[in-house]
């Protein structure tokens, strides 16, 4: 049974990884823009759950629907008054504008919140579903039901939607895209709203179980990386199998090695993937 649920601790954590990935892929996938705000964005949208809740008695669930349009607006705003000036420059520009801009964001925060940890408590505690010997606490069944539909929400809007259609040929091919009538610069920049609202909604999420401080962004902007790599870039599927992969991976990892080597584990299996696999599990071999 114990190893039964260590595959239950890797479900819960890798839902919660491919939440946090699946609007950074769409980002470096569409824009060719690697977002160095994005683990920034999962904090404030962290600070967002834990105002709204100590402030005007909001549960995380319910600040979704706040989280969601708020930072749509914000990304939507950052790409088309920044980024969309140099969009078109080489890798390396995107790379240190999203840098600079993530520098100030992140030190907005520390002056705002400090760089105490914080904890959103929940009153009264949702507390633990036992099933036989599995034990999970609700809290992260309820995180992980939620970041299991807001990835399948953003596949659908990309699947289903016209501007997801957009997005996706966008993706495929920018300049035959505008020759069929396609808004590119208006597309790019609801791609990337599309990618902070993904962003600040799983912050929202990982409020839940996870303490909160402005110099926990690195660590999820290195978890967003290497899903990506393991999942395959641009995918949303990929997403969710890099996400799950990853989860059982340091699950079993922990288990074996201890939870002090999670951070090895994951970086490890990226320099693995990159030398032997760099299309990721979904991707396309030649994929830029």
């Amino acid at each position: 049974m114990l190893i039964l649920q260590v595959i239950l601790n890797g479900i819960v954590l890798g839902s919660l990884y491919a939440c946090i990935a699946a609007g950074f892929s769409l980002v470096w996938g569409v824009l060719n823009v690697i977002n160095l705000m994005h683990g920034s964005f999962i904090v404030l949208g962290s600070y967002l759950a834990w105002g709204a809740y100590n402030g005007l008695g909001l549960a995380p669930w319910t600040t979704l629907l706040i989280a969601a349009p708020l930072g749509f607006m914000f990304g939507y705003a950052i790409q088309r008054g920044v980024l969309n000036r140099v969009i078109a420059a080489p890798v390396l520009v995107t790379l240190t504008l999203t840098f600079g801009l993530d520098l100030m964001l992140n030190n907005a925060m520390l002056v705002g919140f400090r760089a105490d940890y914080r904890r959103l408590i929940l009153e009264p505690a949702l507390g633990s579903l036992s099933v036989g010997s599995l034990v999970v606490p609700v809290d992260r069944l309820v995180a992980t039901a939620f970041a299991l539909l807001l990835t399948v929400a953003l596949y659908l809007i990309l699947r289903r939607s016209r501007v997801g259609r957009a997005i996706v040929a966008v993706r495929m091919d920018r300049d035959a895209s505008r020759l069929m009538g396609v808004d590119v610069p208006s597309i790019y920049a609801t791609a990337f709203g599309l990618g902070a609202a993904m962003a600040v909604c799983a912050g929202v999420l990982l409020a839940m179980i996870f303490p909160i401080s402005p110099i926990a962004s690195g660590s999820y902007l290195g978890k967003a990386f290497v899903v990506c790599v393991l999942g395959g870039l641009g995918s949303v599927p990929g997403a969710v199998v890099g996400g799950l992969f990853l989860g059982l991976v340091e699950s079993f990892g922990s288990l074996a090695f201890g939870p002090e080597h999670a951070v090895t584990l994951s970086f490890g299996l990226l320099i693995l993937f990159l030398i032997f696999r760099p299309q990721g599990l979904l991707g396309k071999r030649g994929f830029e």
